[in-house]
């Protein structure tokens, strides 16, 4: 246990050297792993592992729908999806920032990336809201926040790195993160409420539009609309009735959705040569990056199996009688601290490997662990000193400062604690999708 704790210790230096994560944990694990199993052992291990890795079916599920939220992008489909948000609650007070979070959720379920969904909506929804003298603040925090929503919403690559880390269900993680994200825009509408409640200044209401301005939004969408039903329809089995029977495994579902954007973003004259292979670049260099980090959690993680990290937990937790929901609370508090000073995606692959194992074993739903891991890296996006989402933003925007970003989000991770106790004391809100899948 010593040695996998000191190993741990190593991988938290690296990162706060600036040391790529993937390199942090593959350098550290092939060492630990050496040192427990000899030197021979360790290549092989390595090796072993970035063979299957990259020969691994299931995976192909990652780039599919990376290309799905790019080729998504390049097609326009933001402005589309703000537009109609825009006419339904743009009169209202606040009503352009909870446009931006309606926006942002119809975004992240045909894209599945945060960042992606953040720097997007930032160029369609800021200029609107500096147009009717929206404070800076909650503009750019409506942005971050909704953002976020973009590793919850399936379908999420996020999500997808979970499942074949812990060899959860992608499907059944999917239909999982539904209803949580949909109480997460609740509950950000909620808080762009509260927020001009307290300064009415800050969100000024704008144009009424009318009923054909309206109907014509709606029209649209509905490629979007389209998209997303074939996506997560095939993978739920909605399309398995006469005649079409269809039935989706989640890569296959991945290709459709790619190859349903790209249609769409071909029909609208938004894809040329250039644009579609610097798709396919950046689709390529995001994958890359992703199997990178992935190979060396894998490598970090079978050393701490190796260890005996996993195994000294339980011991731990079963001598010191402590009640299982205490132990979650624990590994909570764990994961809101680090999200303090680490980047999601990294803090997921590091802590995975060493809690999913003991929350297992208190009898916790690997489901229910998978979505709430998730939220509690949504909360990490928006808050201080690294939430990525906001450093993200102040690089798309400029001229407004993390300071400000970080003021207005406030009442939006405070929501966010809130949907996280409401998803941990009632596990049946995540539960209750999933376990109606037949």
């Amino acid at each position: 246990m010593l040695v996998s704790i000191i190993g741990l210790g190593v991988v938290l230096f690296l990162v706060f050297l600036r040391m790529p994560i993937a390199l942090a944990m593959g350098l550290v694990g092939f060492a630990g792993y050496a040192d427990i199993r000899g030197v021979r052992a360790s290549i092989s291990m390595v090796g072993r592992i970035i063979i299957d890795t990259s020969q691994d079916y299931g995976l192909s599920v990652v780039p599919l729908f990376i290309l799905m939220g790019l080729f998504v992008n390049k097609g326009g489909l933001s402005k589309e999806l703000y537009q109609v948000s825009y006419v339904f609650l743009g009169h209202l007070r606040g009503g352009l920032a909870m446009a931006t979070i309606v926006a942002c959720a119809g975004f992240s379920a045909i894209c599945g990336s945060s960042l992606a969904t953040a720097a997007t909506m930032s160029k369609v929804a800021m200029p609107q809201m500096r147009k009717y003298n929206y404070d800076d603040s909650l503009s750019t925090a409506s942005i971050a926040a909704g953002g976020t929503l973009g590793i919850l919403i399936p379908p999420s690559v996020i999500l997808v790195i979970y499942g074949l880390l812990t060899e959860t269900s992608i499907g059944k993680l999917f239909i999982a993160g539904i209803i949580p994200g949909l109480l997460g825009v609740i509950l950000y509408l909620v808080a762009v409420r509260y927020t001009i409640i307290r300064d009415p200044k800050a969100g000024p209401a704008g144009e009424r539009s009318s009923l054909m301005d309206r109907l014509h939004a709606l029209r649209g969408v509905w490629a979007v609309l389209l998209l997303f039903f074939i996506v997560i329809g095939g993978l739920y089995g909605v399309l398995n009735i006469w005649p079409l029977n269809l039935t989706f495994s989640p890569t296959e579902a991945a290709g459709m959705g790619a190859a349903g954007a790209f249609l769409i973003a071909v029909s609208r004259g938004k894809l040329n040569f250039s644009k579609t292979l610097q798709v396919l670049i950046e689709t390529v260099q995001t994958t890359a990056a992703l199997f990178a980090v992935l190979i060396g959690a894998w490598i970090f993680s079978n050393f701490v199996n190796m260890a005996g990290l996993p195994e000294a937990l339980r011991f731990l937790v079963s001598s010191a009688e402590l009640s299982p929901m205490l132990v979650m609370l624990m590994i909570l508090g764990i994961y809101l601290v680090l999200g303090c000073v680490f980047e999601s995606l990294s803090m997921l692959l590091l802590t995975v490997p060493i809690f999913f194992p003991l929350v297992t074993s208190l009898g916790f739903d690997p489901i229910w662990f998978g979505i709430i891991v998730v939220v509690v890296t949504e909360i990490s996006l928006i808050t201080p000193p690294v939430g990525l989402n906001v450093f993200v933003l102040k690089g798309v925007i400029g001229d407004v400062s993390t300071a400000t970003i970080f003021k207005g989000v406030t009442p939006f991770w405070i929501v966010d604690i809130i949907r996280l106790a409401l998803l941990v004391f009632i596990p049946s809100i995540i539960l209750f999708l999933p376990n109606s899948m037949l």
